[in-house]
């Protein structure tokens, strides 16, 4: 696996019934991406998580948007996670944990997570409207699931306060975007070395 300053890369398709995906991701990129699933604010969400995590990203996605746009999201939350685990290998080297605390006008929001190959997602986000644009709020949950499910991340997502719910969602779309940063970066100190005690990362702590 082609590590830091080489680019670390991955492309990952993903085709069902109801979605067909291709998501490519180069971890050492500066942050530029290309993005069309469809769903406008979704789009706006990804292209943010890509340039504040310096990420690379290309997401190109077809699905039932005319059934509603839960498959969509959730499995384009998939198919990128699964490009970061594909590109972050035996995840040596990384420095593990990130964590970012993101303002937005009147809105804070906290994310922290450990890229420790055990997923988990705690989500305490709340919205006061049931859609932003055309998009269901409720789906937000759903990708970052999607997501931590895929790419094996311990990940907590707290809107601490915030009124606008525009201003909510992305904030943590930005504090996961700069706490990836910081997790998946490599340690010079500890470049050659698996982040953990058991020499492995998955399984049990």
């Amino acid at each position: 696996m082609p590590r830091n300053g080489s680019g670390r890369t991955a492309t990952v398709e993903r085709k069902t019934k109801e979605t067909q995906i291709t998501a490519t991701v180069n971890l050492d990129g500066t942050g530029v991406s290309e993005i069309s699933t469809g769903i406008g604010f979704l789009d706006h969400m990804l292209e943010q998580l890509s340039r504040h995590s310096l990420m690379d990203l290309t997401v190109k996605a077809t699905g039932d948007l005319h059934i509603d746009f839960h498959h969509t999201t959730e499995d384009s939350g998939y198919a990128i996670g699964e490009a970061v685990t594909k590109a972050l290998g035996d995840r040596r080297g990384i420095t593990r944990y990130g964590s970012a605390l993101i303002p937005m006008d009147e809105t804070l929001s906290r994310v922290a997570l450990d890229a420790s190959n055990r997923p988990y997602l705690i989500w305490k986000v709340d919205f006061s409207k049931p859609k932003l644009g055309d998009m269901d709020t409720e789906l937000f949950k759903e990708w970052f699931q999607a997501f931590a499910q895929s790419a094996g991340l311990t990940l907590h997502v707290e809107n601490i306060y915030g009124e606008n719910n525009h201003h909510i969602v992305e904030s943590c779309y930005k504090g996961l975007a700069r706490s990836l940063r910081a997790a998946m970066e490599i340690d010079p100190r500890k470049a050659d070395d698996i982040p953990s005690t058991k020499g492995t990362l998955g399984g049990s702590l």
